[in-house]
């Protein structure tokens, strides 16, 4: 497990969640169950990474950057 796959996991999760809350604020119920599952695989991995890494500081930066941009990339594909 490295810092870029945690950073990458942490950006498809946090887009993913964000997503799911527009999902919800505009009733796309199609998108509800492909959208929980995509969460929850990533989920698995980012608690996978903590639990053998440990809170390190690089780690913490990578997933809490990858989670601002994935939550920016979510913004940004709903806006249009």
């Amino acid at each position: 497990m490295n810092y870029t796959a945690a950073f990458a996991a942490s950006f498809v999760y946090i887009c993913l969640k964000a997503m799911q809350q527009i999902n919800v604020v505009r009733d796309a119920q199609r998108w509800i169950l492909p959208t929980s599952l995509g969460m929850t695989v990533c989920e698995f991995y980012i608690v996978g990474y903590i639990a053998a890494v440990g809170p390190t500081l690089p780690g913490i930066m990578a997933i809490g950057i990858g989670s601002g941009l994935g939550c920016l990339l979510a913004m940004r594909i709903h806006r249009k």
